[in-house]
């Protein structure tokens, strides 16, 4: 479809769209407000891995569209719901069912979460957008915007943030349980795909169930290999955030929450070697962030937030027994480290506990969310249809809305900032609201590893490394903001808001 008629398109649809939701007729019991009585229909972009889970958690509702770009890779989930429209381009799929579409489950590579998200929030759709929410900060800020903009339910697939281990470590930070915290150390053993990779110099030819074109979407064009994708996809810059971006979203999540953390003002990163296509195979991450106003008498003082990954780790805090592993649950964990008290847990607040061996006696003050004990799909996506379903002026937004998720994801990919800006060897300045680092210079050089080889010659060691040396400011400001490939955009910039 050409952009016009496109835009007129969008145009009508959004005008049809704002008069439709779905009337509320009971009560659900322990939540306090109305749930509906009719189902919704759910369309599904990216299905062919965590879209899957995600529609199984929502077939409660009619999933009646589903489009990846490989579908021999979404068979299983094409299986799942036989009388479902199945799709190649989403694009398509919006111009012939946008009237019979309600909500659109995105779960495709992070390139393309905005402009899915972006294009059917201006369509009035309920939007439930895997983490991390966008591949870029003005994609993150442009979401966030979209969503206050239009009268919908919005919800990022961080499960975590529904449990009701979260909620409790929540409200045992902000009742001062520990004191104030100055302090945290947050981690992940991910990642647990090939990173750390230079591009490969053959090419493939795609499989005849996949649209490669489509698949690189708003990216660079690059000849097809079979290293990108499925899954891969992640630890290639073009197409993913790497372990930060795949993790931090659910591991730095109560911590985002029970801190009121905001925009941070410095950021520094280093890693294990760094290339230009990949992200390394570990890394660490430096946050600071300055004093925030009071939660109800609890105060907010300046804090450092530490990451690791990659098989990094924060070392043992005092009073943690021996024996105890740091990955224990397998996903990562946090320490909270306050003035009267140290908090560990796993990801998503779950095994959490006081180290000075203290129950903590704290009453309930969130808002819970049925069957949400423990780390697991459905509560998470079955609160964001519960939204969905209710009227505008009534809605009970879910926790991991727009307006939350959207600045908590500017965070998480300061962080892979921090780690691509690594060589200018300065603590990052960084201004949120303008979203630009004010100690970029026009003078700085980014110095980044494009190969990196070795070899033995006549019994010797030798070392092979190029370098690209790029301008850090205008680097800076392509990473804040990707440049789509020609023939994609977003539907809006932030300026026509």
């Amino acid at each position: 479809m050409k952009d016009n008629s496109r835009r007129k398109f969008v145009k009508q649809a959004t005008a049809s769209a704002a008069s439709f939701y779905i009337v509320p007729s009971h009560v659900i019991s322990d939540l306090g407000h109305k749930a509906p009585s009719d189902k919704l229909n759910i369309a599904g972009v990216g299905i062919g891995g965590k879209g899957r889970p995600n529609l199984n958690a929502m077939k409660s509702e009619n999933i009646v569209a589903l489009c990846d770009t490989d579908w021999s890779y979404s068979k299983p989930c094409f299986a799942d719901f036989p009388k479902a429209k199945k799709y190649y381009d989403w694009r398509n799929m919006f111009d012939e069912m946008g009237k019979d579409i309600d909500a659109v489950m995105v779960a495709t590579p992070d390139h393309t979460h905005a402009i899915v998200a972006a294009t059917a929030l201006i369509m009035d759709k309920h939007v439930y957008c895997q983490k991390p929410l966008t591949h870029s900060i003005y994609e993150s800020r442009l979401l966030t915007r979209l969503a206050e903009i239009h009268p919908v339910a919005t919800q990022m697939g961080n499960q975590g943030n529904s449990g009701i281990d979260a909620k409790e470590l929540i409200e045992w930070i902000q009742n001062g349980e520990i004191g104030e915290v100055k302090e945290v150390h947050t981690w992940t053993n991910r990642p647990i795909w090939p990173q750390g990779l230079e591009r490969p110099s053959e090419s493939m030819t795609p499989p005849k169930t996949m649209d490669w074109d489509l698949f690189l979407g708003p990216a660079a064009y690059r000849p097809y290999h079979e290293i990108y994708t499925p899954w891969n996809w992640r630890g290639w810059w073009e197409f993913g955030t790497g372990a930060f971006g795949d993790m931090a979203c659910h591991v730095l999540d109560p911590v985002y929450a029970s801190l009121n953390l905001g925009y941070p003002d410095q950021i520094e990163g280093n890693s294990s070697p760094i290339n230009t296509e990949s992200a390394p195979q570990s890394e660490q991450v430096k946050f600071h962030f300055p004093e925030r106003p009071s939660i109800s008498g609890f105060n907010l003082p300046e804090v450092d937030v530490y990451w690791y990954d990659g098989g990094l780790l924060p070392f043992r805090p005092y009073l943690l027994p021996d024996g105890i592993d740091l990955m224990e649950d397998r996903l990562g964990g946090c320490i909270f480290v306050g003035t009267k008290d140290t908090l560990f847990c796993g990801s998503g607040g779950v095994g959490k506990r006081l180290l000075s061996g203290r129950e903590p006696k704290v009453s309930s003050r969130l808002r819970r969310i049925p069957n949400a004990k423990g780390y697991k799909d459905g509560p998470h996506e079955q609160d964001w249809i519960r939204a969905c379903k209710e009227s505008p002026e009534s809605r009970v937004q879910s926790t991991s809305n727009f307006a939350y998720a959207g600045p908590f994801n500017e965070m998480v990919l300061l962080g892979v900032l921090a780690i691509r800006l690594q060589s200018l060897n300065k603590t990052l300045q960084w201004d949120g609201p303008s979203m630009q680092f004010t100690n970029i210079t026009a003078g700085d050089e980014l110095k980044v590893i494009e190969s990196n080889h070795f070899s033995m010659r006549n019994g010797r060691p030798v070392f092979e490394s190029k370098y690209l040396e790029t301008k850090a400011l205008s680097a800076a400001k392509e990473y804040i903001r990707h440049e789509y490939r020609k023939g994609w955009k977003l539907p809006v910039e932030l300026d026509q808001l």
